[in-house]
């Protein structure tokens, strides 16, 4: 088994900043994580921690907030035993519920059934949960659709129950794209295809509606691609950015023929849509 880095981070005020903090290292590669009384422990493979990583994680630089952090090499960690400890189901606009498998099923008009492991995509964080209620404000059928940065595709998994004809959904993470495998077929999805990768993969293909729920860097380098592989009158759904990163993130938009539609904000966090000219 490999070896891991545990960071243990004391985080003030504790409930919303474990929340953008564990956002934060999830998108830069960080695989799992345990919330503590005064902050969260986070993990990471040895050979998948670089120096530097750290410099990415926004929140350890803002004034809003005092963290602190130590760090040590530990051996492999039972990831399952921690989440279940940890995950409870989640209900969306009294329409989506997002549940392990060994809870009891809602009474929901959609019911996703997830075993996350060690990927990002619960539904509990903001940025999720604001995707999963713009798919269900939004009409989804015959659609073509992208979910990139998937995660555990719960998004994807919602797009096809809400009546998506097609849906592709890539993360460039090996443990997301099994993670996505497995939710996929536990949720009896039959128009997912799930690739592994970046937005690479998207030379040549054409959608009627893309998601992309994953860090304002990644976003602001990608929406070039995502406007090019968007039909005319195609919706792009975009989060995991900050209230303050709206101009900037509608500017790179409006400069690729993309015109913001409307917004979600949950704990300063942000979900847009924006609809291509």
């Amino acid at each position: 088994m490999s070896d891991y880095l545990e960071f243990k981070f004391k985080i003030s005020p504790v409930e919303l900043g474990s929340e953008i903090l564990i956002a934060e290292l999830g998108y830069v590669g960080f695989e799992s994580f345990v919330e503590n009384e005064d902050g969260i422990s986070a993990y990471i493979k040895s050979e998948d921690y670089s120096e530097g990583m750290l410099e990415d994680i926004q929140i350890l630089d803002s004034d809003e907030f005092d963290v602190s952090y130590t760090s040590k090499e530990i051996e492999q960690v039972n990831w399952n035993s921690e989440w279940e400890k940890n995950f409870n189901p989640i209900v969306v606009a009294d329409k989506c519920s997002v549940r392990a498998p060994f809870h009891e099923k809602p009474d929901t008009e959609y019911d996703i059934i997830i075993e996350p492991k060690m990927s990002f995509g619960t539904g509990h964080h903001a940025t999720t949960h604001m995707m999963l209620q713009h798919i269900l404000n939004n009409e989804w059928e015959g659609k073509s659709v992208l979910d990139i940065g998937c995660g555990t595709g719960v998004l994807a998994i919602l797009a096809e129950m809400k009546g998506a004809k097609t849906v592709d959904a890539i993360d460039i993470d090996n443990w997301c794209y099994l993670n996505t495998l497995e939710n996929v077929e536990r949720n009896n999805c039959k128009n997912i295809s799930v690739y592994e990768g970046t937005a690479e993969l998207l030379e040549g293909k054409q959608y009627d509606v893309v998601i992309a729920n994953i860090n304002r860097n990644i976003l602001l380098e990608d929406i070039p691609t995502y406007s090019k592989c968007l039909s005319s009158g195609g919706k792009l759904f975009l989060s995991g950015f900050y209230t303050e990163d709206i101009p900037v993130i509608e500017e790179v938009c409006n400069k690729n023929g993309l015109i913001f539609e409307n917004k979600l904000v949950e704990d300063n966090w942000t979900a847009a849509s924006f609809i291509k000219e």
